[in-house]
């Protein structure tokens, strides 16, 4: 009798596992191997895949109020950074798991949502510590600390071994650097560095959050680029010169980065052949998405639609901003650095059925 007891309360969460796993799951548009599955998607960046998590934190860095989220279901404004869905959330779609990817520290937060994801971005994080600092995000060691948190709480559900296998086979998505870059190196670290020495040191802490995450049990990991940022309408304003360009010196610093960060993957993936640590380049869509808007059916790609769409992010895009456009698919960018949720989706679609098979 107690045998039996004990087998039937290490099966229960198994079968509430399976159960909710069916509730959850979409139809998948990007085709998978057979015999292949991805659990769930985890991501760990900044303000491109924040779901809403700097919403009750004492931050600028937050936009959980109108007009952001207009075009989302309900035009409610979750957190995200954008005029409707992110990243994260076509990920998650495509890949058939769910709708929506959450933020962890959402208050209303299922245990059922733990099971297939969740997202710990942070908006205005990045590599390096002081990044973090200067608006107050939660720096990457904050968002390690949430997913330690939330390890545990997927052994409450399933228990440890079906936990290991979640992590295990799961796909983890870092977006980080573009802070780092914008803000950090050339508003401040640009005078005691050159770009070249700093980019090493972005990517030496990326290397070692990597590192971290697999001591923890990660095993696909991907690890997206950095956009050319001189062609963000923040920078072109700032940088850009009268006729807003797009400012080169940005756009290659952010390639450098860029051919460093592929080039430490490499040797992660050599010293660990049991993971599989993938660089994502959105690099190159974007840019060919500025260049050429007219393929996509876009109409505006230097300003964002938010306000004048010049400088306008976060707090300074807002409801009482009497210049925010019509119609946001017109625009490759919803405010001065955000692209909008029209941009994302293609360029997601593009990377996963460019990048997936990878993992397997």
């Amino acid at each position: 009798m107690e045998m039996l007891l004990s087998t039937s309360s290490s099966i229960v969460p198994l079968v509430v596992f399976f159960f909710i796993i069916i509730l959850c799951s979409t139809e998948a548009l990007v085709k998978l191997p057979d015999n292949e599955s991805i659990p769930a998607v985890i991501v760990f960046g900044d303000s491109i895949v924040d779901p809403g998590n700097n919403n009750n934190h004492v931050t600028f860095a937050k936009c959980n109020y109108p007009p952001y989220g207009r075009d989302f279901t309900g035009g409610i404004p979750t957190g995200r950074f954008s005029n409707g869905k992110i990243p994260s959330d076509f990920i998650v779609e495509e890949l058939g798991i769910k709708k929506l990817l959450p933020a962890y520290l959402d208050p209303t937060l299922q245990p059922a949502d733990l099971l297939t994801g969740v997202s710990f971005a942070s908006g205005a994080s990045g590599y390096d510590p002081l990044t973090s600092k200067i608006l107050s995000a939660y720096s990457l060691s904050d968002q390690l600390e949430m997913f330690k948190e939330y390890v545990g709480k997927l052994k409450g559900l399933v228990g440890e071994e079906k936990t290991s296998t979640i992590i295990s086979k799961s796909i983890i998505f870092v977006v980080q650097g573009s802070n780092d870059i914008t803000s950090t190196y050339f508003l401040l670290r640009k005078w005691q560095n050159d770009f070249a020495s700093y980019a090493d040191f972005l990517v030496t802490s990326a290397s070692s959050f990597l590192k971290e995450l697999y001591a923890l049990g990660a095993r696909r990991v991907a690890v997206v680029s950095v956009t050319p940022l001189g062609c963000l309408p923040s920078q072109r304003s700032i940088a850009g010169g009268v006729h807003r360009e797009c400012v080169e010196n940005y756009n290659e610093a952010a390639k450098l980065f860029n051919v460093k960060l592929s080039s430490r993957l490499n040797f992660l993936n050599n010293k660990f052949p049991l993971a599989k640590f993938m660089y994502v380049d959105i690099y190159n869509p974007f840019l060919d998405i500025i260049r050429n808007p007219q393929k996509s059916g876009f109409e505006v790609v230097n300003k964002g639609c938010c306000g004048t769409g010049l400088i306008e992010v976060s707090f300074l895009c807002n409801r009482y901003n009497p210049f925010t456009c019509d119609d946001a698919k017109k625009y490759v960018f919803w405010d001065s650095y955000h692209p909008t949720e029209r941009a994302y989706k293609i360029v997601i679609r593009e990377i996963l059925q460019r990048n997936v098979d990878g993992f397997f």
